[in-house]
């Protein structure tokens, strides 16, 4: 059974995820259909595509990602299917593939041109319903990948914050704030040396922290603390509260690991 999964800003109050499944379902009723999450702030590209590229590693070999977060849908931007590492992506070519293209080794990438695998009419507006989700669907029932349109040489790169690294320090900057108000950053466990962990000072925007940690429970409610999350990266969590609201912060604001 093929698994197809979808990544999407629409949210949970809209009816346009549901319309997606519907068609994929009308094409293949067998398919296996998996949401990684609906709750990407709408129109943020980078945030879907770090939310695409920590999830589609979990997936067996095959399976198929349909993400949408189009704020360019109409326009002469591709709608893109591209095999990466042994796994398929269907998406708007507008960057978010951008991060998982560079972790997953690109095979071959189309664009999706071709009318016999899309809906008869066309949207100007919901090129997730009548583009992407048929070619997923396609994909699904084992149609080639170049038989969906012409390849193309390259995806849409998308700009990624880079961590500066120093003799003494490290600085980069939250990139994810999760629903529990954790401040996910793009500093990970590699740019730091091993002594770093538990002794250096990790400033966020204006604020020292240095109350590492290895879990959340090993504060008291309340405790402002630092560790590295179930990806590797640095975060920083207010233990039962919220880190953004205490320190303030989003993504974007710098971080900085002086040791």
């Amino acid at each position: 059974m093929k698994i197809i999964t979808l990544l999407t800003d629409f949210g949970y109050q809209s009816h346009y995820a549901a319309v997606m499944k519907g068609v994929m379902l009308s094409l293949n009723p067998a398919v296996q259909l998996v949401d990684i999450t609906h709750e990407v702030p709408p129109q943020d590209v980078f945030r879907g595509a770090w939310l695409l590229a920590e999830a589609a590693p979990y997936f067996p070999a095959g399976t198929i990602h349909l993400a949408v977060v189009d704020p360019g849908v109409g326009t002469e931007r591709a709608c893109a299917a591209a095999k990466l590492g042994d796994q398929f992506f269907v998406a708007p070519d507008n960057g978010l593939l951008g991060i998982v293209s560079r972790r997953l080794p690109p095979a071959e990438v189309i664009r999706l041109d071709r009318p016999d695998f899309r809906r008869t009419v066309v949207s100007n507006t919901f090129h997730g319903r009548d583009i992407m989700a048929p070619a997923a669907a396609h994909l699904s029932l084992g149609v080639p990948l170049r038989d969906l349109g012409p390849r193309i040489d390259i995806l849409q790169p998308l700009p990624f914050p880079e961590v500066q690294r120093g003799d003494d320090y490290a600085a980069g900057c939250v990139i994810w704030v999760d629903g529990f108000g954790n401040l996910v950053t793009n500093i990970r466990r590699e740019a730091l040396p091993e002594t770093a962990a538990g002794q250096a000072v990790v400033t966020c925007g204006e604020r020292p922290l240095c109350d590492w940690v290895h879990t959340y429970a090993e504060r008291p409610a309340g405790s402002c603390v630092i560790l590295f999350g179930s990806s590797d990266y640095l975060e920083i969590a207010v233990v039962q509260g919220s880190a953004a609201e205490e320190l303030k912060a989003k993504p974007g604001t710098p971080v900085r690991v002086q040791w």
